[in-house]
């Protein structure tokens, strides 16, 4: 009877070991780890609607710069930490799928995103959800008190007038910043590209390891001018600073926000649920207040001060050859500009 107590007793502590371990791992199961680039005023704003329609699923976000975030990806190649990535640049996106990084997966509604703004597989391996574009961010005081015009175009940034007055991101750093070195090299080809970026850097006086940084920079009059995109301009204006939103007249370089599954041994459901709502119409109306552009067309106005056809002010981009060239250009950049960055935290 002894035994057989003793054999009972042994059998209830590895039965409640093993109910221990199931509740762990499914307790792993509804967690996710996601690596985004997305502003961090904008992931709270967004993750309202998944709160409320998964509360179970816990989410942890990871957040960076782009140039930082897709750094951090390739360093975690052998052993990818990350579930998910959102709202990455999908130059980025593109260079993890070269890399065999990226588990093909097509969450729900991704036949309503249009060709240009995924990945052309079926499964695709990426997909965007909007578009975000250059910008300059100009402070109208400090214009006023410096006697400066009013900058419409990269042309007008190069003047001697602004000289010591800019401000923009390093491109190695900050997806804004490559995005608009890599139009600057489209638009003009890759030789006339280069002597102007070298005139732009005689009128730089910073390059910052972000690419909000230089707007709230001028929103502070710190600098007159900041190189960077349409909607940190506009929040900066909202917020009150006597900032105004510039897109240049030749166009603005632009890339897509975009997300994409990481290649595990265990991929959770949970990642896939977490895509599929990515693509969701709440989320989607989200990211239309902040965008022009998004990928699925939700009918609501574009957000106030940005252009009613977008797409127009979009240069005709290749994304994969700004993703492929990357390495090469950041290199020649570094090599060129870097003495005027702000040094690395």
């Amino acid at each position: 009877m002894l035994n057989t107590c003793r054999v009972c007793g042994w059998l209830l502590w590895l039965v409640v070991g093993i109910i221990g371990i199931t509740a762990s791992i499914a307790r792993a199961a509804e967690e996710v780890l996601v690596y985004t680039a997305l502003e961090d005023d904008q992931v709270p704003r967004y993750l309202e609607s998944f709160k409320q329609q998964y509360p179970n699923i816990t989410v942890k976000i990871v957040r960076d710069s782009t140039g930082v975030v897709t750094a951090k990806l390739l360093a975690e190649k052998a052993n990818p930490q990350a579930d998910i990535v959102w709202g990455l640049a999908a130059t980025s996106l593109l260079i993890l799928d070269h890399e065999g990084m990226l588990a093909p997966y097509a969450p729900k509604r991704v036949e309503k995103v249009a060709a240009q703004f995924k990945d052309n597989r079926n499964p695709p391996s990426w997909v965007g959800i909007d578009a975000w574009m250059t910008a300059f961010c100009v402070n109208t005081v400090e214009m006023k008190a410096k006697n400066l015009p009013m900058p419409n175009s990269y042309a007008d940034l190069i003047k001697p007038v602004y000289k010591g007055h800019l401000v923009m991101p390093n491109p190695a750093s900050s997806g804004t910043g490559y995005l608009t070195v890599s139009a600057i090299l489209q638009l003009m080809g890759e030789q006339k590209g280069w002597d102007y970026l070298d005139k732009l850097h005689t009128n730089m006086a910073l390059y910052v390891h972000s690419g909000s940084k230089p707007c709230k920079q001028a929103g502070a009059g710190e600098f007159p001018i900041g190189i960077s995109f349409e909607y940190r301009g506009l929040q900066e204006k909202k917020r009150g600073a006597p900032v105004e939103t510039v897109l240049p007249k030749e166009g603005s370089g632009w890339d897509l926000e975009a997300n994409g599954l990481m290649k595990k041994a265990q991929i959770k459901p949970a990642a896939k649920t977490f895509l599929d709502w990515t693509l969701s119409e709440p989320v989607m109306k989200e990211y239309a207040k902040s965008y022009a552009v998004v990928a699925i067309p939700t009918g609501d106005p574009i957000p106030e001060g940005l252009p009613q056809e977008p797409l127009k002010q979009m240069i005709k981009n290749d994304l994969s050859w700004a993703a492929m060239n990357r390495d090469r250009i950041l290199q020649e950049w570094a090599k060129r500009y870097d003495a005027k960055s702000e040094p690395k935290k």
